[in-house]
């Protein structure tokens, strides 16, 4: 993005007791995509000073304050409406918003004529969410619903894929929106045929689940589940668990479901013993499936159905962490795509594996495979 002059500003000095801050750089931060793009903004608008909030991790993005109305200015029609639960009080700031939750679209604040739109890869950007007759409002916000005409958010929100005849492959990476530098490294560096999965316990989740679709990538939302060593292994406060009753299930489901929007399916984070309970299992199934969502796994719940689209991943790329192991690994991806038609993979957002995904993604059409979104490879079971 083209450097932008701005009027200098003094911010004063911050007094937080028994809070160390690293020193700020002010430039950097006005330059930074969502600052310099908001400042300018703001500043053009005739405003007299942006209120900036700092929160969050050192490596994340910086957030900002802004006026109800301008932070929603470049919102789908519907979305305001949809923020508001069907009872008790809105969970939106009722006179700011953070930007963090959703990044203002280029030229979504009056005045902003030097904005300019993300660089991604060939195939343009998803459709920005949340798409119209997709959703409603729920208990605790927006919730995704079949469409009147029996479309479902699985359909609407995967990427559109048409097949070749080739062996067809396909990745998941997840572990996503919780470090903001990796994120942004899995967003920007990989194919958009790649599928990304994002924690729902991610600050900000909204927004990165729209820099992903507007750089192409399809999306799923984790679900934390109960593994066979809990509490050892904690999935977190909104884990399904494995003796929980269909009502209970549901209503965290529903919370899980109401983090975000623009996702086509869920996958498992953790839920070794949540999968492997027969009631557990079926009542997240038939939720699932009442919202017309996907559901894709990591390998367990390889023989579960539930009447909703279904794809399993046969193997985790970075099982070994290390780069000569995760070439192994995805060559046995290639193998078994070139034996069975396709194949599907899962890894997590560390550094050795994005880099060596990326690179393995940008030749391996060059081998005579097709790289496919994991929506592609699901089918009712």
């Amino acid at each position: 993005m083209a450097a932008i002059a701005l009027p200098q500003i003094k911010l004063p000095k911050l007094k937080l007791p028994k809070l160390q801050l690293p020193r700020l750089d002010v430039g950097a931060i006005l330059k930074s995509p969502t600052a310099g793009l908001t400042g300018a903004g703001v500043l053009f608008a005739g405003a007299a000073v942006a209120l900036v909030n700092l929160l969050g991790p050192v490596s994340g993005a910086d957030h900002l304050l802004l006026p109800l109305d301008t932070g929603l200015h470049g919102a789908p029609a519907g979305w305001r409406e949809a923020l508001k639960p069907s009872h008790g009080k809105t969970h939106t700031y009722a006179d700011v918003i953070r930007l963090s939750e959703r990044p203002l679209a280029p030229g979504a604040v009056a005045g902003s004529a030097h904005a300019t739109a993300p660089m991604a890869f060939a195939g343009g950007a998803l459709a920005q969410a949340p798409i119209a007759g997709f959703y409603a409002p729920g208990p605790a916000g927006p919730l995704p619903i079949i469409a009147q005409d029996g479309r479902t958010p699985a359909q609407a929100y995967a990427r559109p894929f048409t097949a070749n005849g080739r062996p067809k492959v396909a990745l998941v990476i997840g572990g996503l929106g919780l470090e903001a530098r990796r994120t942004r490294q899995a967003i920007e560096t990989l194919r958009p045929e790649i599928t990304l999965s994002f924690s729902v316990y991610a600050e900000g989740l909204q927004g990165w689940i729209d820099e992903a679709r507007a750089h192409g990538h399809e999306v799923l939302l984790e679900t934390p589940m109960e593994p066979v060593d809990y509490p050892d292994n904690d999935a977190g406060p909104f884990s399904l668990m494995a003796a929980g009753q269909a009502p209970e299930i549901t209503q965290k489901l529903e919370w899980i479901l109401s983090r975000a929007t623009g996702y086509f399916g869920l996958t498992n984070y953790l839920g070794s013993r949540f999968l492997a309970t027969d009631p557990a299992y079926d009542a997240f199934a038939g939720a699932a499936r009442g919202r017309g969502l996907a559901f894709i796994d990591d390998g367990s719940a390889a023989r579960r159905g539930g009447a909703l689209p279904r794809a399993t991943a046969e193997r985790v790329i970075d099982d070994r962490l290390s780069g000569p192991a995760i070439d192994q690994q995805l060559a046995a991806l290639e193998a078994g795509a070139l034996q069975r038609g396709q194949a599907l993979g899962s890894g997590f957002a560390y550094p050795v594996t994005l880099e060596k995904v990326a690179q393995w993604a940008n030749a391996v059409e060059q081998r005579g495979y097709q790289l496919a979104p994991a929506s592609a490879l699901t089918a009712k079971r």
